[in-house]
């Protein structure tokens, strides 16, 4: 290739189809020349494609990877999430039980008082059924013929009543009160705030007056029964 006289021109002069040989010739030397050249560098392409290709399928697989760890990282998040929803509503229930508790527990210690009250008032209630007869026979002498005596003298005769009672074998209470047998608690304070005095003679008096069918003659030096019953019957 680089004799001057093998030069397509040069050797035209001496034959024309030599210089096609010629021409054919130059154009493999640069071809071989060139080959050498592009072989190695289509070597190295070769290698750098399958090595690119491998580090592909392992960026392949590492995305792959990732995202399962993505997709496991979300599940992770949303069971925590769950976890924090259902923590809070056991938490909201639990304080919920716990005022339940709190609560009961005030209404068991309030039954259980309760309980005592109601026991001591279910004795009481059959103490009274059991002398309701003698009671309201003695009721009914107070009502009868009582009312014109004062109260000491109306005491020794419910007492001497109630000992002739048990001589015959009627039950009545030991403690006998009138407004006990008779007795409405309501009327009795709406009498209070009425002017009559809050003492057991005028209560006794006032329960007499109310279950008499006949019209009191009442003794009323300092006009109490007279404010009494006006304010009573206005």
């Amino acid at each position: 290739e680089t004799d001057p006289a093998f030069e397509p021109d040069v050797i035209k002069k001496a034959s024309v189809a030599a210089c096609g040989i010629c021409k054919w010739v130059r154009a493999m030397i640069v071809y071989d020349r060139i080959a050498k050249m592009v072989g190695p560098k289509k070597a190295a392409l070769q290698e750098a494609e399958e090595k690119l290709a491998k580090a592909m399928a392992e960026l392949q697989e590492k995305k792959d990877q990732l995202q399962e760890v993505k997709d496991k990282v979300d599940k992770l998040l949303q069971q925590l999430d769950e976890a924090k929803k259902k923590k809070a509503d056991l938490q909201s229930q639990y304080e919920t039980c716990s005022k339940r508790l709190v609560t009961a527990e005030k209404l068991i210690n309030g039954l259980g008082g309760e309980k005592s009250r109601w026991t001591v008032s279910s004795k009481d209630l059959g103490d009274k059924f059991n002398n309701l007869t003698g009671d309201v026979l003695i009721s009914s002498g107070i009502i009868a013929y009582l009312g014109t005596f004062l109260s000491k003298y109306r005491q020794q005769s419910v007492t001497s009543w109630i000992t002739l009672m048990k001589g015959n074998q009627v039950p009545a209470s030991e403690k006998f009160l009138l407004q006990t047998v008779i007795g409405d608690g309501v009327q009795i304070r709406q009498w209070v705030i009425n002017k009559l005095p809050n003492d057991q003679l005028s209560v006794d008096n006032a329960l007499i007056l109310s279950r008499s069918r006949r019209w009191p003659l009442m003794i009323d030096p300092q006009l109490q029964a007279n404010k009494w019953i006006r304010n009573s019957n206005p």
